[in-house]
């Protein structure tokens, strides 16, 4: 295993067979390996630093009936909110006086937002914060919207591909949604300038090894400059409810990996690792990652954005959270970092 893992590291590949042994890995002595591997290739390009974002979920409407998420069209438990332009602009008043100086803003797909409303929002807080990074997450768009909310001020794009086997993605998502099409929004991020980024579950339902060594080389063809992954965790209203959750091992065992195929990538440990791991932000940095986003929304509004079930920390205050998370990151040798924390070699901007 140890020259697999050389060999990643040095070449950012492997062969599919040694992907595949990677990821089935049973021993805690090559995962480690593998872990030490990723962190000395993060250090060497961001030091032992957690970039830090704001995430505001600000609408929990969604057209869309992905069979795995709690916010689907269809589930009619779900409390539906939306804020308003004002709501989200007191979001990045608390949270630039926290020190944050990136604002991700985060919704399902609700054709409320449209263009016009979008572009609005992302102007506003171009205008107030100049020196802050603008992400969004708003799913799949056309290239002309996309265009419009980077010229307004929009600097990273979002939009996970849940999985890169086609037939995997069908199995997944409503009939209306299709796998070139999600393809297709990835490319056109990336072309308008944005810094781009994908990602998928571990352990969704239907997925073997195959499918995460798809995932794995699609990552390597697109080289987004961020990428999100997490496990799969069910949602009691959901028609996956019964399927147990993705196992936090595995997935931080393909951070680990897409850490060394992409050295350079913006990578987060994310709230549903943390939400099957208890200890899972300090061992997603342990394995590679550099990016840690707290919620900025407010504390009545976080229990009802719920993508899956036990969602991670939904009752703390901002400040509170933050707090919580340096302290957890000191205590285990890392420290935030309160920048933008652009990508390496990046387009900036």
């Amino acid at each position: 295993m140890k020259e697999i893992i050389d060999r990643l590291a040095r070449d950012g590949d492997a062969a599919d067979e040694e992907l595949r042994a990677l990821i089935n890995e049973s021993t805690e002595e090559a995962r480690q390996a593998l872990f030490a591997r990723a962190r000395a290739v993060r250090d060497q390009h961001y030091g032992r630093q957690a970039f830090i974002r704001g995430l505001i979920e600000f609408t929990n409407y969604c057209k869309n009936n992905c069979l795995y998420c709690g916010i689907r069209r269809d589930n009619r438990q779900a409390q539906r909110y939306r804020m308003t332009k004002e709501e989200i602009l007191a979001c990045c008043r608390a949270g630039y006086e926290l020190g944050f100086r990136t604002f991700v803003l985060q919704g399902g797909e609700d054709p409320f937002f449209t263009d016009a409303r979008m572009v609005e929002i992302v102007a506003a807080i171009r205008a107030r914060y100049p020196d802050c990074a603008i992400t969004l997450s708003l799913g799949e768009r056309s290239r002309e919207s996309y265009q419009r909310l980077f010229d307004a001020g929009a600097n990273r794009y979002l939009l996970r591909h849940e999985t890169a086997d086609a037939d995997h993605y069908a199995r997944l998502h409503p009939s209306q949604m299709v796998w070139a099409q999600r393809v297709r929004c990835l490319e056109d991020l990336k072309a308008i300038g944005y810094q781009t980024g994908a990602g998928f579950m571990v352990g969704s339902p239907f997925q073997d090894t195959d499918c995460l060594v798809k995932d794995l080389r699609f990552l390597q063809a697109l080289r987004p400059q961020m990428v999100g992954i997490g496990p799969f965790i069910p949602h009691h209203d959901t028609p996956f409810a019964a399927h147990p959750a993705g196992s936090a091992e595995r997935t931080l065992v393909c951070l680990a990996i897409v850490r060394l195929m992409l050295p350079r990538v913006l990578l987060p440990a994310t709230t549903a690792l943390s939400t099957v791991e208890a200890d899972g932000r300090i061992k997603g940095m342990d394995a590679g990652c550099n990016v840690i986003m707290p919620n900025l929304s407010p504390r009545d509004l976080r229990g009802k954005y719920l993508l899956y079930d036990n969602k991670a920390a939904v009752g703390l205050e901002a400040a509170e959270s933050v707090e919580a998370i340096r302290r957890s990151l000191e205590a285990a040798g890392y420290e935030i970092a309160w920048g933008r924390g652009d990508y390496l070699n990046g387009k900036k901007g």
